[in-house]
């Protein structure tokens, strides 16, 4: 029954804790084999569904041999018990136990689990989430299996954009960049150096803008495809100042069905020295609506 097996784990509880004390014959703790009781104490607590008691004895299993499996054990919980203001404590626990898998030659399962943190969160840290993609990235990166890293580094780039963390996003995006050129993954270049020169002229910072796209011409295929013409078009419309040339080209089907977080970028670029043609412009081309939801967009980050 569910209450003997309450009396079982706290049996375990009192024989691991007597495993830890030491005395004038025993001078040192056993840690080991408290270990082991608080294992068992801990899948009783689960068996008899007592969360909370059993993600405390996951955790002194954790302590007593700085076991990796334990720490993940506990962060479960948290995630299990669904509450989300422990999140952020099952988090810390998860990068624990990821430094602890790297240690022990298991990086994917340290990357898994970053990832899996950052993935829990989105909803309530943007900031947290993007750093937990990028450590995940970088345990990665360090085994050189740069397609898992770089699409890490991509849900990175997108949280650092949804904050308007705009030069934190620009070097993110560098980095993805010129991952997808060592992997020859030409076509996805393409569309990063769409996403900064959205993400360079939202910054205001028109000379970096051409640089991307400028760097762009030496891979394979861009000059003269789609995306360069787009680009060189925006550049052109910017510099010029001419709204509706930059409207034709932010609300074009290859820049709205970019990433939402790309795609909101380029519905809310506004043209320097410009202002009160654009929304004109942008009506001219069907694109009130998607200007109606930017606005609320900006106003949900403020």
């Amino acid at each position: 029954t569910m209450a003997q097996k309450i009396t079982e784990a706290h049996e375990h509880v009192a024989k691991a804790e007597k495993y830890l004390k030491t005395s004038f014959m025993k001078w040192k703790p056993d840690y080991d084999s408290a270990a082991s009781e608080y294992a068992k104490a801990a899948v009783a607590f689960k068996s008899a569904r007592q969360l909370e008691q059993a993600k405390d004895a996951y955790l002194q299993e954790a302590e007593a041999h700085t076991s990796n499996r334990s720490l993940f054990h506990a962060a479960n919980f948290f995630v299990l018990s669904q509450d989300m203001q422990r999140l952020p404590e099952a988090v810390q626990y998860i990068e624990k136990a990821s430094v602890m898998y790297v240690e022990n030659g298991t990086p994917d399962t340290a990357a898994m689990a970053l990832d899996r943190a950052g993935k829990l969160m989105e909803p309530l840290d943007l900031a947290k989430a993007a750093h937990l993609y990028q450590q995940a990235a970088g345990v990665f990166e360090n085994e050189e299996r740069l397609r898992q890293a770089v699409e890490l580094i991509g849900k990175a780039s997108r949280l650092l954009v949804r904050q308007q963390k705009f030069d934190e996003a620009a070097e993110s995006l560098q980095k993805e960049k010129n991952m997808y050129k060592e992997i020859e993954n030409y076509p996805t270049c393409f569309k990063k150096t769409i996403a900064q020169v959205l993400v360079h002229l939202h910054r205001g910072d028109y000379v970096a803008a051409e640089k991307c796209v400028q760097e762009s011409y030496s891979i394979p295929g861009f000059s003269g495809s789609e995306d360069c013409v787009a680009m060189e078009q925006l550049l052109q419309g910017y510099d010029d100042q001419d709204e509706e040339l930059v409207s034709r080209v932010c609300t074009s089907p290859l820049l709205r069905y970019m990433d939402n977080d790309y795609a909101k970028l380029a519905i809310s670029l506004k043209v320097p020295g410009g202002g009160k043609k654009k929304p004109a412009a942008a009506g001219d081309s069907g694109a009130a609506p998607p200007e109606e939801e930017e606005d609320e967009y900006a106003g949900g980050l403020c």
